[in-house]
């Protein structure tokens, strides 16, 4: 059987090496490293299922394959409990072992596949690999590494695009928990009548539809990360169900009278200003300090003009991928002056798209400032604009020409502010945090 098992392995390309005992095939696999073990169950000495205990024991990424014709069904859920691959029942045919063969390579590569990603994932959450020049980021950097082995509940602060998500990951990935799943839920993304199910899962029959049982989200996370994201938005009923959740680590599925207890780290954000909304009635002050254990706060980008930059080659790098046809593509002058002399008010996210668009339009390894979106290129102010008089930083004044232009579109608009955002060529919403910003309205 081992002379034939040979002749069939090596003219599929295998390299084998055969022994008689479970003690020899110790010896051999002590001496130099192999891919798979394909063993009998009965041999003299130690049998087949010691020997898949006894690998299992010191060696267990090695992938066993046993085989016998003793036994039946019962033989084979032995071998799987005891920490076999697979089984092969003789008499086989040799198209039998090469498939079985070709099925643990499979899973091998999907292994090293996955563990390739996983450790590409974990370096790219680190916070020694975020990209964070600014002194601010940089404290925020220091409080993420002393909560991250702790289960202790964080809620991360910041307006949109700040990168919250990013940072509740990193916390994961330096967490004990990382082997552990992730799950990210958007509190505002999700109907109210739908969250509860979506976070808890529910039983077959609990309502209308509701024809099997479904895992909740929060069951999913168990023994990982579940990630709230738009905490603030958060229908009040629910908040009393996410209280109790994280008071007593158990959830109820919609429709069952029994309670699940699990595992679970939770992570909050938020862009709203929760104490607000707590005096407003918006908010449930017990949930409140519940999630505010740790509190961290994103500094908005505008707030960090030195990180603009790294931020933008940082991007660069990651988009270059998109114009293999464009070698070295690094951006112009005037498109890097247009970068730094922008506020940002969609944040990273927005810089993020604004290069992604750069690289996608570019006309040569050179990025112009054509190829950004139009509220980041540098323009002359307008003919009749009065600029600040003096010695004026370059920000302070590049800040009132922007102020003149939307306050000379609203006039010219009376007051619509729908109209005033296309012809600005910005976001309804960036003009309303900008008309706030500057006090325009």
């Amino acid at each position: 059987m081992r002379h034939l098992l040979s002749v069939i392995l090596a003219d599929r390309g295998y390299e084998a090496r055969a022994v008689s005992t479970a003690e020899e095939a110790l010896k051999e696999l002590a001496a130099r490293d192999h891919d798979l073990v394909l063993t009998d169950v009965r041999m003299p000495g130690m049998g087949g299922l010691a020997l898949v205990r006894e690998l299992q024991r010191t060696t267990p990424d090695l992938l066993v394959v046993v085989m016998s014709a003793y036994g039946s069904h019962d033989t084979a859920i032995e071998a799987m409990k005891a920490g076999a691959y697979d089984y092969l029942g003789k008499p086989f045919k040799p198209d039998d072992v090469v498939l079985v063969l070709r099925k643990a390579e499979e899973r091998e590569r999907l292994g090293r596949e996955n563990r390739r990603l996983r450790s590409e994932l974990a370096s790219a959450y680190r916070p020694e690999s975020l990209v964070a020049r600014s002194e601010a980021m940089q404290v925020v950097l220091r409080q993420l590494r002393k909560v991250a082995p702790q289960k202790t509940t964080v809620l991360l602060e910041g307006e949109s695009g700040t990168g919250k998500e990013l940072l509740a990951r990193s916390i994961h990935e330096l967490s004990p928990r990382a082997s552990f799943p992730f799950v990210a839920v958007n509190c505002g993304a999700i109907p109210g009548e739908l969250l509860e199910s979506e976070l808890f899962g529910h039983v077959r029959g609990a309502f209308t539809d509701a024809r099997r049982d479904k895992k909740g989200l929060a069951a999913e996370a168990d023994g990982g990360t579940l990630f709230l994201d738009e905490i603030g938005e958060l229908p009040l009923p629910l908040q009393v169900k996410l209280l109790r959740f994280l008071q007593e680590e158990e959830l109820r599925p919609v429709g069952d009278t029994r309670a699940q207890r699990v595992d679970v780290r939770v992570l909050a954000a938020t862009g709203r200003d929760l104490s607000a909304a707590v005096a407003a009635g918006q908010f449930r002050e017990d949930l409140f300090w519940r999630l505010n254990v740790i509190r961290l706060k994103l500094p908005a980008l505008r707030e960090r003009p030195e990180d603009v930059g790294a931020l933008a080659e940082h991007f660069l790098a990651r988009y270059r991928r998109l114009r293999p046809d464009l070698p070295a593509l690094h951006l112009s002058e005037a498109a890097a002056a247009g970068l730094a002399q922008r506020r940002w008010p969609g944040n990273v996210r927005e810089l993020e798209h604004a290069i992604e668009r750069a690289v996608v339009l570019a006309e040569g390894p050179e990025i112009g400032e054509d190829a950004l979106p139009a509220p980041v290129r540098t323009k002359p102010p307008p003919a009749g604009a009065v600029l600040p008089e003096g010695a004026v930083p370059l920000r302070h004044a590049l800040r009132e020409v922007e102020a003149q232009l939307i306050r000379a579109a609203l006039e010219r608009n009376g007051g619509n502010r729908t109209r005033t955002a296309e012809q600005l060529e910005v976001s309804y919403r960036a003009l309303l945090y900008k008309i706030k910003d500057h006090g325009l309205g």
